[in-house]
């Protein structure tokens, strides 16, 4: 039994041994132990790089937001010039109310509304009972007075001849040729009074004053007619306007009263027919600023044998004007009002913001001509915010056609008013609209 113990032991020793030490186990334990580290190390760096590129991610997406939108226009060159355009009223060359001059009852009319007149054409007739009663009336005593009259006057002859021969006295006489007188007065005002009610009576029929169109028919068969005239309380029967040719109205703002006068072209546009132009020329002008508004009346008459253009229509007249010294035109939605002077915002080539002051000329509406300050060059921004400073990065955007020019347009006339606060066309009145 004791020979069994040492070899036993000695095996279980033995075998011990050679697991404890085995190399390829070991190895193999540390190729695990490393591929582990690394594993973990791998994913701690993807980890990181992830962070990583997220934080840069949102940097460049905070930096993009930063960035303002701008749509930017380049300054026009003004030496075509430019045009101005006004509203303008439409009137007939020839229009007037038509009244009656004498009292009754609407016995018939003739011409209606549209209806194309000739002067002297008959319009209407009017029964006139109270006026022919009178006038019967003024007749008979017209036939007295002659009657009184003859007698009187023959008497008075036949006093004179006997006064001759001391046959009655100068007294008897005088009495005799005063009655006379008095008698042919009498005669005198019956006539009058005869001629005035048939004058009276004669205005029985209307009759077109010239050549035209009727616009307005008020009255009808039956209707009581009171004589009257414009600014009474009698109502007008007819309308009548000669539209052959226009006149058209304009106030034209003290700020360009300089540059418009007579003989001057000028046309005509309809907001239903914008592409449609209607000439005309300047006729005459006030010669003077109203004091009250600020601006100067123009007559501009255009042709309107076509009749396309109708009287009492809105219309917007254009006048084509000297762009004077200024060599660029701008947007009036393109400047900025500060406290120390009109600037305008412009894009530099590292796509960051600078203001540059300029000088304004003369207020076009839409477009304001810049004197100074300017290279022409220039990215100029449209529609900058009022608290765009120096150095702001901004993003250049396409602009759109249609958009674009009608922001140009409808946000012009806000700029146009703010220019004109700052520019020597503020003193004009309305405000036109005006295109290069």
């Amino acid at each position: 039994m004791d020979a069994q113990r040492p070899g036993g032991s000695g095996s279980g020793s033995g075998s011990g041994g050679h697991t404890a030490h085995d190399p390829a186990k070991a190895r193999r334990a540390r190729l695990i132990m490393i591929a582990a580290a690394v594993a973990v190390l791998a994913l701690a760096a993807q980890g990181i790089w992830s962070r990583h590129d997220a934080h840069a991610a949102l940097e460049r997406d905070a930096e993009h937001a930063s960035q303002m939108s701008v749509e930017v226009v380049q300054p026009q060159k003004s030496s075509a010039g430019l045009d101005l355009v006004l509203p303008g009223n439409v009137q007939a060359f020839l229009d007037t109310p038509i009244y009656a001059r004498t009292n009754g009852y609407l016995k018939k009319w003739y011409a209606d509304i549209g209806a194309r007149v000739k002067s002297g054409q008959l319009l209407a007739e009017i029964d006139t009972p109270e006026v022919d009663d009178q006038l019967r009336a003024a007749r008979a005593d017209l036939a007295n007075a002659e009657a009184n009259y003859a007698l009187a006057k023959s008497t008075a002859d036949r006093w004179t001849d006997m006064f001759s021969s001391k046959s009655v006295s100068k007294q008897e006489t005088d009495e005799k040729v005063g009655d006379m007188l008095a008698k042919k007065a009498t005669l005198d005002a019956a006539r009058f009074n005869v001629a005035r009610l048939e004058k009276t009576q004669s205005f029985q029929k209307v009759y077109a004053p010239f050549d035209g169109t009727v616009t307005a028919r008020n009255v009808d068969v039956g209707a009581l007619i009171d004589a009257g005239s414009s600014g009474g309380p009698a109502k007008e029967l007819f309308h009548v306007a000669q539209a052959d040719r226009l006149r058209v109205y304009v106030n034209v703002p003290q700020a360009y009263a300089q540059q418009v006068h007579a003989q001057q072209s000028a046309f005509l546009t309809l907001t239903e027919t914008p592409s449609r132009h209607y000439p005309g020329t300047v006729a005459r002008t006030a010669g003077a600023v109203d004091p009250q508004q600020r601006t100067m009346l123009v007559e501009v008459d255009v042709d309107n044998r076509s009749g396309e253009l109708l009287p009492g229509a809105y219309a917007q007249v254009h006048f084509a004007l000297d762009a004077g010294t200024a060599p660029f035109t701008l947007p009036g939605n393109a400047l900025l009002f500060r406290p120390d002077g009109v600037k305008v915002a412009t894009v530099d080539p590292q796509h960051k913001v600078k203001l540059l002051p300029v000088s304004l000329g003369t207020d076009f509406g839409t477009r304001v001509a810049i004197v100074s300050g300017l290279q022409g060059n220039e990215q100029v921004i449209l529609n900058p915010q009022d608290s765009i400073v120096d150095g702001a990065p901004v993003r250049i955007v396409p602009r759109k056609a249609e958009s674009g020019a009608a922001s140009e347009g409808a946000a012009g006339a806000a700029g146009a008013t703010g220019a004109a606060a700052s520019s020597p066309a503020a003193q004009g009145g309305a405000r036109p609209a005006a295109r290069t």
